[in-house]
Parts: structure tokens; sequence; C-alpha cells
């Protein structure tokens, strides 16, 4: 009989070493496709707070300071603050896995695999850190992805609808300036990895999506209208800047969606 799914997971969230949870992640992934895990049975509430290493130290995004990207130290703070993004996708990908039972098992499959991909980002953005004489950790941090997740953690649906749909989405919106800006300062490298990342988070938004649309329809919701009403009760943030449309549309978003967002930027 294969192993609940739920507290190899929990136990991933809890791992405080970065690279200790990126293995833990990848390896999840594995022993669910090799039939080894499965969610139909052990389910607990996980914990809050997910494992995280004593730094980076996390701030408000207003504390952060900005550096240009013509040194490595400027060069340096900039993938930090992707690779802390990509970390805490890594437990937010598991933290949808193991907060919500009773999903289909294609829920699951998603999401771990999600997880391992956010794992793989997240080792390829350290590694890079390592060319610029920096680390995880070296640069202050914030805590804005997490705190959304807290806020949705009594609904499947919020979640769909406010964490992957909305602030991971914005992924999709400024990772093209970002490669801009690194090619512009010579670091290849640096785009190229923006580039793996890139591809995997329409994928990742597309998740988002469509397990968003099956929860409306499960509960005879109109999507959209939906979205309206989770951004205003949640206090989603309104500064949405400008939307990739075209990537936007490919990760399976509604023209009519996107309107929504643009309207709740300027009316709340």
């Amino acid at each position: 009989m294969s192993a609940s799914l739920y507290p190899a997971v929990q136990a991933a969230i809890a791992e405080t070493d970065p690279e200790a949870k990126a293995a833990a992640a990848t390896a999840l992934w594995t022993q669910w496709q090799r039939g080894e895990l499965n969610a139909g049975h052990g389910w607990s509430a996980p914990a809050t707070t997910p494992g995280r290493p004593a730094r980076p130290e996390l701030v408000h995004p207003q504390q952060l300071s900005h550096r240009k990207l013509g040194s490595p130290g400027g060069r340096a703070a900039l993938i930090h603050a992707i690779a802390h993004i990509e970390f805490n996708a890594i437990n937010l990908a598991l933290d949808h896995a193991a907060r919500f039972a009773g999903m289909p098992a294609d829920y699951y499959a998603d999401w771990l695999r999600v997880a391992a991909e956010e794992a793989l980002h997240f080792r390829l953005l350290r590694q890079h850190l390592h060319t610029l004489d920096a680390d995880y950790g070296d640069f202050p941090a914030h805590n804005a992805l997490w705190e959304m997740a807290e806020r949705t953690a009594d609904d499947v649906l919020a979640r769909m609808a406010l964490v992957p749909r909305l602030l991971e989405a914005r992924g999709l919106d400024v990772t093209p300036g970002m490669q801009a800006r690194l090619l512009a300062a010579g670091d290849t490298q640096a785009a190229a990895i923006l580039d793996i990342i890139f591809r995997d988070e329409v994928g990742h938004v597309a998740v988002g999506n469509r397990w968003f649309r099956h929860l409306c329809h499960e509960r005879n919701l109109d999507p959209v209208a939906e979205f309206r009403r989770l951004l205003r009760r949640y206090r989603a943030p309104r500064q949405i800047g400008e939307l990739n449309i075209e990537a936007r549309l490919r990760a399976g978003f509604e023209t009519s969606e996107l309107d929504a967002l643009r309207d709740y930027s300027v009316n709340g």
C-alpha cells in the first residue's frame, strides 16, 4: 500500500535548510510518479509557517534597496531576490498540496510537479549567485507571497485565485524586462536561467487557472465574478503594473479576467 502524501509533504515544508528542502521537493515528485504516495488518507492540517533558514532577514518590501546591475553586487542582489521568490514558491506549491484534502489526484500531481520545478529554479539561481561571490541569505528579502498564502489558508478556491493566478503570475509580466536588463549588463547565464523559469512559470500559472476554474464549476460560480469578489475580500495588492497579455493568455487567462484585474488596480 502506498504511503500518505501529507506527512511527507509537511516534512518538506518544515525543512529549514534550503538545499534539503529543494531535494525533498524533487524526491516527493519522484515518489508520486512511482505510485509510492497517495492523497486518500492520513491528512492533518499543516503548520501555517514554513521552515526557512535564519537568513535572509525578512523586511517590508519598501525597505529593499535597488542596486544597479553594472556591478556583480548589483546583479547578485537581483538574482537573490528572484531566488527568494523561488524558495517561497517551493513552500507554496507544497502547501497547496498539503493543506487541502479531498481534491482530485491530478491536483496533487500538478502541485508536486510544480514544487520540483521551483526547486530546480532555486538551485540554478543559487549556483549562479555563487559565481557572483554571493549566496542565498546574503541580502534582505520580503515575505509578501507567503502572507497571501496565510490569508487564503481557509479556502482552496481563494488560494488558487490569489496566489498562482495573481501574485505568482506577476513573474510573467516582469521577467522579460529583467532578462533585458541582465543581458544589457552582460550576464547571459542569468538571462538563460530566466528563460527556463519563464517557460515553467507559464505552466504553473496555467495550473492555478485550471484548478480555479474546476472549483468554480464545482461550486456553480462564475469565474470572473468570483475573481473580482476575491480580490476585494482578501485585500489583494492593487499595484498590478503592466500585464504581459500574450504570456497570460498562454497560461489560460480569459480576456475578461485581465479586464477585471485592470479594473481592480484602478478602482479597487
